[in-house]
């Protein structure tokens, strides 16, 4: 397990654009008692070694909700890293295979994780742009080798940046004000008690309706959840996350943002000791990042199309102008999505980072 940790920060040694995982969440990943996804998946990791050396790394994982709901017989892999070496490539993925095949699997694809909170999506463009912390970077080798070894396309993503207009533009204030007075809609803000009670139970409710018809998505179990929010709510600003409800008090949609971490994780190198905890502390506390990452929006199915988005981009622009946002990068959505993709049209936006899930049959 040291040596899957520490491959990375070899392999991205000068890359300006590579963000390390912290080592911690990592390890964290393999362990039962802190990573609930464990007691519905299988997984397990592996290091490719030469002469000694590690030139490469990968994890299997089956997940049976995921498999169940969506009807296949499926082995994905993560945490790919690798030389460039299409043999380093090849023993890993076929390594992934073999190890799916003993269990039944006719399918492998990735990269993928035991969640739709891990990092999903190899990196196929854009490669020169500065990653993120909740995103793969990856060379432009890792592709063409992928290609090389016969995996083809499943679904492709792109994330939006936008650039922080000084003022709301009419259109969302207009829809943001038929929200409000012909809807009923509002937006709330919570408190951290609220998240870590019922509130936080209410968001992944929400998340698990809204998501449900996604690629692969594998609905958030209770326990899921607990663990995301006790890791997550220190590093969240929670006049960052507003929540849309209606005249009954229902939540009907949310969107999480914050301050992007990136320059801090390049900083702490993945390691919280001796100094790593330092960069992450002062940029939770300083407040003196140009940038915000939107993690997800989320809106109920009965809601979409009705001013919820307008109501979030009402109440956030003001907000990142004050603390100094000057630009915005959204998570990955699916590139066939053009409900999601579409709602950033008034802020004149750019897709970039295209990201790609890749799928093989299994043979036997």
């Amino acid at each position: 397990m040291r040596d899957f940790i520490a491959l990375p920060r070899r392999l991205y040694a000068g890359c300006e654009q590579y963000v390390p995982d912290l080592d911690l969440d990592v390890r964290n990943t393999f362990r039962p008692g802190h990573n609930a996804g464990l007691e519905f998946c299988d997984v397990q990791p592996f290091v490719a070694y030469r002469d000694g050396v590690p030139v490469g790394r990968i994890t299997a994982i089956i997940n049976h909700h995921a498999n169940q709901k969506w009807q296949e017989a499926c082995v994905r892999f993560a945490f790919i890293e690798f030389e460039d070496d299409i043999k380093v490539a090849e023993a890993l993925l076929s390594t992934v295979e073999k190890w799916g095949r003993e269990r039944g699997m006719t399918l492998i694809q990735g990269p993928l994780g035991i969640t739709d909170f891990d990092k999903e999506g190899m990196l196929v463009d854009d490669f020169d742009l500065v990653g993120s912390m909740t995103a793969i970077y990856n060379p432009p080798y890792y592709p063409r080798h992928l290609e090389a070894l016969g995996f083809t396309k499943a679904v492709d993503w792109l994330h939006v940046r936008i650039q922080v207009p000084a003022e709301v533009p009419v259109r969302y204030k207009r829809v943001a004000q038929y929200a409000r007075e012909q809807m009923g809609l509002h937006v709330r803000k919570m408190t951290r008690d609220e998240v870590l009670g019922e509130d936080g139970l209410r968001v992944f409710r929400l998340l698990n309706e809204a998501y449900s018809p996604l690629f692969e998505f594998s609905e958030f179990t209770t326990a899921q959840v607990r663990e995301f929010l006790k890791k997550y709510i220190s590093l969240i600003d929670l006049q960052l996350v507003p929540v849309v409800e209606n005249d009954k008090g229902e939540m009907v949609g949310v969107a999480i943002t914050m301050q992007s971490m990136t320059r801090a994780l390049q900083q702490s190198r993945g390691r919280l000791f001796p100094l790593g905890w330092w960069h992450l502390l002062r940029a939770l506390r300083q407040n003196r990042q140009d940038s915000a990452e939107m993690l997800l929006v989320a809106v109920h199915p009965e809601y979409q199309g009705m001013g919820v988005n307008a109501l979030f981009f009402d109440d956030l622009i003001p907000i990142y102008n004050k603390i100094g946002i000057r630009w915005a990068e959204t998570g990955p959505s699916l590139e066939d999505n053009i409900h999601v993709l579409s709602q950033w049209k008034a802020l004149n936006p750019s897709f970039v980072k295209r990201r790609r899930c890749y799928c093989k049959e299994i043979k036997d």
